[in-house]
């Protein structure tokens, strides 16, 4: 490749200063940051009593929260590790965009248990006194070993970049050029670093895809191994997988089009990209509405009185409103989009994966609460409120704090880093050159 056009390809990759547009972005996640923030001292000072939490719904919006994380995060196996090993090649623009959503998303999983517990103070007794009969342990090994490959796969990919930052000094500030040297200072570009690199990213990415299915089977135990109407179910590892799939691919085409569109990164993430992944969110919506239908159908036919109850419930009752809206947009409309060429063009596209990630956030809620709330034995005696669950505005305050953190990470890394790896996309160039030059 010419000189020449290897430095257009770095100018054109390298982490841009915010405009005004990015600073009011990181201002507004800042702020809601902060409210959060004040609504977990305001739990923690008082208890959880400041929550709607009650003797029934116990998880509430924390745990639906919880769960959405650790769906989402699973995107950066499907990308970095399933597209990779099965050698795709016009999947190396999103590779770094998969694995920051996967790494942030994990990040807040861990931290939203923390806030859900009424002592965070003694968490430590987890580790001291957990019992391996106990699927919440099961959760904590496999989401700590979970975010360690996690954070591993963006990390070594990295290294090649790094060393082209610091090279690249005029355009970085002391305190990035810091970063850059303290993380990756000790890469000389040699061949040998490269194949050690390579050899590692494999053996990750081969690592990562039994480990991801098994913190999304895991989470799905959760619920499964506890004795409720509407959770008695083994479907529910097959179930959480292939929403986790669809959620995370809906999150990667969201950040696609953002990142294409603010920092002009058309020539990067192209259309192609947009209608392969409108493709393969296609596929996804359609295995995951198959487990839907497999999940409501068999207890629907049986019709025993509990999982009748929480059923109508459902389907026509308190929470129809908010069951057909999820099951709407996660699915129904991201189908009916995408099925056309014309829906798979990035704006329509972007207007799809908005509709998977808003729905299927509520697909999480619809699975969590209604179900505490149809409990096997009835409730007798007990205040009017512990019959409803509306979550408090701490609890809001909270959640939403968790989600613009999430986003937050995100666009501080998109800052710091290239989005887009820089030395892969000149090697896949070089290499696609010299295929048509023979």
């Amino acid at each position: 490749m010419e000189k020449v056009a290897r430095q257009h390809i770095i100018e054109d990759l390298l982490p841009q200063k915010f405009g005004k547009q990015g600073r009011l972005w990181v201002a507004s996640l800042i702020i809601l940051c902060l409210i959060g923030l004040f609504a977990y001292i305001r739990q923690l000072s008082k208890g959880l009593v400041v929550t709607s939490m009650r003797d029934y719904v116990s998880w509430g919006i924390y745990i639906s929260n919880f769960v959405f994380f650790v769906a989402i995060s699973l995107v950066g196996s499907l990308i970095t590790a399933v597209l990779r090993l099965s050698d795709v090649n016009w999947s190396t623009p999103l590779t770094r965009i998969a694995e920051i959503i996967a790494v942030s998303a994990i990040t807040f999983a861990g931290l939203i248990i923390v806030v859900d517990m009424g002592r965070p103070d003694r968490f430590y007794n987890l580790f001291i006194h957990g019992r391996l009969q106990s699927p919440i342990v099961w959760d904590v090994i496999v989401i700590t070993t979970y975010l360690i490959i996690s954070c591993l796969l963006l990390y070594f990919p990295l290294l090649p970049d790094l060393k082209i930052m610091m090279e690249f000094k005029e355009k970085s500030n002391t305190f990035l050029l810091k970063i850059y040297r303290f993380m990756g200072n000790y890469w000389k570009n040699k061949p040998e670093q490269f194949r050690i690199s390579e050899k590692a990213i494999n053996i990750l990415s081969i690592t990562i895809i039994p480990v991801a299915f098994s913190i999304h089977t895991v989470t799905s135990w959760l619920f499964a191994t506890t004795y409720r109407p509407g959770w008695d179910s083994t479907n529910f590892g097959a179930y959480f997988i292939s929403g986790a799939f669809l959620v995370g691919a809906g999150g990667v085409v969201v950040a696609m089009y953002v990142f294409r569109t603010h920092y002009k990164l058309e020539k990067y993430i192209k259309d192609e990209h947009f209608d392969k992944m409108g493709k393969v969110l296609v596929m996804l919506a359609l295995l995951y509405l198959y487990f839907n239908v497999n999940e409501f159908l068999v207890p629907a036919f049986k019709m025993k009185k509990p999982e009748k109850e929480h059923l109508i419930d459902l389907f026509t009752g308190e929470f129809a409103p908010i069951f057909w809206f999820a099951i709407l947009t996660s699915m129904i409309l991201p189908i009916i989009i995408l099925l056309f060429k014309k829906g798979r063009k990035p704006k329509a596209a972007f207007v799809a994966g908005i509709l998977v990630v808003i729905g299927s956030w509520f697909k999480r809620y619809i699975i969590v609460t209604p179900t505490l709330l149809h409990p096997f034995l009835p409730m007798r005696d007990v205040p009017a409120n512990y019959r409803h669950y509306y979550p408090s505005w701490e609890e809001w305050a909270i959640a939403i704090g968790s989600l613009a953190g999430a986003l937050l990470v995100i666009t501080i890394f998109a800052r710091i880093f290239p989005i887009i790896p820089i030395h892969e996309t000149i090697t896949e160039t070089e290499e696609h050159e010299n295929t048509h030059s023979l």
